[in-house]
């Protein structure tokens, strides 16, 4: 992007909307009226503007009080772009980073943009105090980094801005630090009223039961690795690509770089070359170029490991691909968020989930009673869905465009349940249930087809179906594992293709 582009972005950013004016009357009303050391959290969905609201706001205070403020961060590109909206602002600032060991110039500046890891370096060496502090503005205000610097701030007037206003900690919650919570418009108001774009979800049923927790709270990168690296994972994600997104630029989250890496290996292999990876590894240098081909390339596909969640903004991604479970409400958001910028030729974009996060935390656009997790996050952290729960209530339907390919086909489901309950009151096997439903899937294959090869190429498609039966089949049994189903599901599909090659002779045999 060239610099006359950023101006071009920031002119375009600094526009305030009249929720965003509302809002800043509201917050401004709280700084006026309140201590001199009240501690106020703000939340705002992504893409609602924070930045904007904060930076209006640090003006109207520079214009009425005789104090500095200081605008914390916790990565450097939010520093930067932070620092670049502020002087959108008419706002003089100082960016405080690595390379300022002290500040013989402060006198010169009343806003000061600091990363947090730097200022608290600096202020336990007492190489460089801010004086006469009177607001400080804490971005992104659910990570708990920023708490080892509010001693330093004992007099100045806190306000915190998040999406997501629950700790990134849930034994630091946020009311122990936030006196009260200023709730902005919901998703749902904001795309009603054409500030967003409005999304479309695809939720792909996903067993996370082999998924491990780990100290941070959150599946571990190695558990998700071994699942998501798994042919039938992979084998899912490019068949949810090409139904719902193919040709439109799309962005995939991953949990581990060894995921994203065969994400990238895939959809090679499937043919599409469009495709980058980018991590925290790659140097900046590597990550701007990439980041400039993802931004030209109209039907790129960047599949990602962390990097992007936060500091990241490119408007044109036109699909969300959670290649990922996690167990973090803000990070689910996070992800999302960079789907939901609207564009004069862009209202609209997709969301295919593939971690059952939509199960655990809801639609995107679903209200949230954000004061009640505020309250009480330890109970909205233990009233979420359990990967096992969740998996107990998975019901697949057919998705539109693939049930026209069995219109000859009257009942494409079959009750594993029903089946089962069948089996054990006729003394059978249950094996007898599995075969009767790969009879009935290849049935639907062959009598929707015209040739032995169409009919096989059709059962690719029954992947979804295939895993669903499955799944209620071990539940059935109670006491099966996960090895088991796994080797269920490929038996499956290798005798559904045999059974296919049966009917198909049986169908012609019948025709002459």
């Amino acid at each position: 992007m060239s610099k006359k582009d950023i101006l071009l972005e920031i002119e375009e950013k600094k526009k305030l909307y009249g929720y965003q004016l509302s809002d800043i009357d509201l917050i401004f009303d709280k700084i006026e009226n309140s201590s001199v050391n009240h501690h106020l959290l703000y939340q705002l969905p992504t893409g609602g503007g924070k930045t904007v609201i904060f930076s209006e706001i640090v003006r109207r205070y520079l214009e009425k009080y005789d104090k500095k403020v200081v605008v914390l961060t916790h990565r450097i590109e939010l520093c930067k772009q932070t620092s670049k909206m502020l002087k959108a602002f008419d706002v003089k600032n100082k960016i405080i980073n690595s390379l300022v060991k002290d500040l013989p110039d402060q006198d010169d500046y009343s806003c000061f943009v600091a990363m947090v890891e730097t200022l608290k370096n600096r202020l336990n060496d007492e190489k460089l105090l801010i004086h006469d502090v009177g607001l400080l503005i804490i971005d992104e205000a659910h990570f708990n980094s920023f708490r080892k610097l509010f001693h330093a701030f004992k007099n100045s007037f806190f306000l915190g801005v998040t999406a997501t206003p629950l700790s990134s900690n849930i034994k630091l919650p946020m009311k122990e630090n936030y006196q009260e919570l200023l709730v902005g418009h919901s998703i749902d108001s904001l795309i009603d009223n054409g500030y967003l774009a409005k999304a479309t979800t695809y939720s792909y049923d996903v067993g996370l039961t082999s998924l491990k927790v780990g100290i941070n709270g959150d599946y571990t990168v190695k558990s998700s690795d071994e699942l998501y690296t798994n042919m039938m994972m992979q084998e899912k994600l490019i068949h949810a690509y090409q139904y719902h997104s193919q040709g439109k630029k799309t962005l995939i989250f991953n949990n581990g770089i060894i995921t994203s890496l065969h994400v990238l290996d895939s959809f090679k292999e499937a043919g599409y070359k469009n495709i980058r990876h980018l991590d925290n590894t790659n140097n900046n240098e590597e990550r701007k170029e990439i980041l400039k081909w993802f931004k030209d390339t109209p039907d790129a596909i960047l599949t990602s490991v962390g990097i992007l969640t936060t500091g990241f903004d490119e408007p044109t991604v036109e699909t969300i691909i959670l290649n990922r479970a996690t167990k973090s409400l803000t990070l689910y958001f996070q992800m999302i968020g960079r789907g939901s910028r609207k564009l004069p030729n862009k209202d609209k974009f997709t969301i295919i989930d593939l971690g059952n996060n939509a199960a655990r935390f809801g639609l995107w656009t679903d209200r949230i009673d954000w004061q009640h997790i505020f309250k009480f996050p330890e109970q909205y952290i233990h009233n979420l869905k359990g990967d096992a729960e969740i998996e107990l209530n998975f019901t697949y339907k057919m998705p539109d465009e693939l049930r026209q390919k069995f219109s000859n086909t009257e009942e494409i489901t079959f009750d594993i349940e029903e089946a089962y309950r069948l089996a054990l009151r006729n003394q059978e096997r249950p094996k007898v249930v599995i075969d009767k439903s790969i009879r009935h899937h290849a049935q639907m294959c062959v009598d929707n087809t015209e040739t032995l090869n169409e009919a096989k190429q059709l059962a690719k498609e029954l992947a979804d179906d295939i895993e669903s039966r499955v799944r209620h089949f071990t539940t059935c049994l109670a006491n099966s594992t996960k090895n088991y189903r796994d080797w269920l599901i490929e038996d499956y599909k290798v005798r559904l293709l045999v059974e296919i090659g049966k009917l198909h002779r049986e169908k012609i045999f019948a025709s002459e």
